[in-house]
C-alpha cells in the first residue's frame, strides 16, 4: 500500500469488505504493508467511482464510506493515515513503512524480520488480520530483490494464523488466469503450519481486477462465510464474486 493509492477504487472495495466483517462482530487488524510512493505509473488514479450522480452504483454499496473517501480524495491529502479512523474502519492498524531503499540483501532481510515482529505484536489478539501488499503473495523472481517489500511472504501469513487469527490477503491480478492465483492459494492451505485452515476467495470485478483470499481459522470460519454470503446478496454483489474453486456460502 502506498499513500498515493489512498481512496482509490481498490480502497473502496477492501474497506467495504472489512466494514462488513467488523459489523459481524470480528475484531479486525490491518497491516497496510506500507511502501514508499512510486511515480513511474498511473496506479492510484482510479477515483472516478466518486463522481457524484443520482445513479452512482458505487455509492449505494456503502454511502457512508463513499462519502468519507470522497472527502479524502477531494482534499488532495491522500495518506494511509487518513483511513485509520473509526468512522471509516474500527480496527487495529499497523502502518510502519517497509522501506528497502539503499539496503543490501542482508539488511533487507533483517529489517523485514524486525518489521514483521512489530506487526505481530501490534495485531496479536485480532480475530482477523488483513494484509495489503502492493502486489500480493511473494513470487520467486522478487524474493531477494528490492521489490520484495511489495509482496507478503507465506510465513508471515502463517504467523498471524498461528496467533489464532483468520487471515485475509490482497492479491493484484496481473496477466495470469484465475486458476494461477487459486492454485497459489491452494498450496498455502496444504502447509502443515496452518493445518485445519479453510480457504475462501473473492474477486473484485470492477475497474482494476483484484482478489481477496482468506485463510479461515476454524473459530471464525462460519461467521466469515455467513458475512461473505450476505455481502454477495446485497449491493456489493455487483462488485465481488466468489472465486471459482470456492465452495458455496450461505
Amino acid at each position: 500500500m502506498q499513500d498515493r493509492y489512498t481512496g482509490d477504487i481498490g480502497d473502496y472495495g477492501k474497506l467495504g469488505l472489512l466494514r462488513r466483517l467488523t459489523a459481524a462482530g470480528l475484531r479486525v487488524g490491518v497491516n497496510w504493508y506500507r511502501t514508499p510512493d512510486e511515480d513511474h505509473n498511473e496506479d492510484g488514479k482510479f477515483t472516478r467511482y466518486l463522481t457524484p450522480s443520482g445513479n452512482n452504483f458505487y455509492r449505494t454499496c456503502d454511502p457512508l464510506l463513499w462519502e468519507a473517501l470522497g472527502k479524502i480524495v477531494g482534499s488532495g491529502q491522500r495518506q494511509v493515515a487518513s483511513l485509520e479512523s473509526p468512522d471509516i474502519l474500527d480496527a487495529v492498524f499497523f502502518h510502519d513503512l517497509l522501506d528497502f531503499r539503499g539496503l543490501s540483501a542482508a539488511e533487507r532481510s533483517q529489517i523485514r524480520e524486525e518489521w514483521h515482529s512489530r506487526a505481530l505484536a501490534k495485531l496479536n489478539g485480532c480475530d482477523l488480520v488483513f494484509v495489503d501488499p502492493d502486489n500480493g503473495l511473494m513470487v520467486r523472481s522478487a524474493l531477494r530483490t528490492k521489490k520484495g517489500n511489495k509482496y507478503v511472504l507465506p510465513e508471515e501469513l502463517f504467523a498471524y494464523y498461528q496467533q489464532g487469527a483468520s487471515v485475509l490477503y490482497y492479491q493484484h491480478k496481473a496477466r495470469r488466469p484465475d486458476c494461477f492465483y487459486a492454485d497459489q492459494h491452494d498450496k498455502l492451505l496444504q502447509d502443515r503450519r496452518i493445518r485445519g485452515a479453510e480457504g475462501l476467495g473473492l474477486k473484485f470485478t470492477r475497474t482494476s481486477l483484484r482478489y481477496y483470499w482468506f485463510l479461515l481459522h476454524p473459530e471464525h470460519a462460519e461467521t466469515i462465510r455467513s458475512c461473505v454470503g450476505s455481502l454477495l446478496n446485497g449491493p456489493w454483489g455487483g462488485c465481488f464474486q466468489l472465486c471459482r474453486f470456492c465452495p458455496d456460502v450461505p
